[in-house]
């Protein structure tokens, strides 16, 4: 694995424990959806993900991320399709998807 692409696996584990650290550890769907700031913070991140995401498709299609393509699509319907995203679509991604991410990223990132 190139520097590229440990940098772009970086920014997206790093954009996944912001998302942990603004939820904190009991992961409240009600402190999400009352706070537009934390919802803002955690689209951005998102939305960096994606980015991050669809430039490592770039580098490396192969890549052994589940829903690698899913992630991009994603980043385009928050940045495109804003008036579209629901609260309750993005908690579940930070609820069933970022963990499972986050373990796949840290496991390419621990690779020799």
């Amino acid at each position: 694995m190139d520097n590229s692409q440990k940098k772009f696996l970086k920014d997206i584990f790093d954009c996944i424990c912001q998302i942990d650290s603004y939820l904190g550890d009991s992961k409240q769907y009600a402190k999400y959806d009352s706070s537009p700031l934390l919802q803002d913070a955690i689209e951005r991140n998102l939305i960096t993900i994606g980015e991050a995401m669809n430039a490592l498709l770039k580098l490396s299609p192969e890549i052994s991320i589940s829903n690698s393509r899913r992630i991009v699509d994603a980043r385009n319907k928050l940045t495109h399709g804003y008036d579209e995203i629901e609260n309750v679509q993005v908690w579940n991604i930070i609820i069933n998807h970022l963990p499972k991410l986050k373990s796949e990223v840290e496991k390419l990132l621990n690779e020799k």
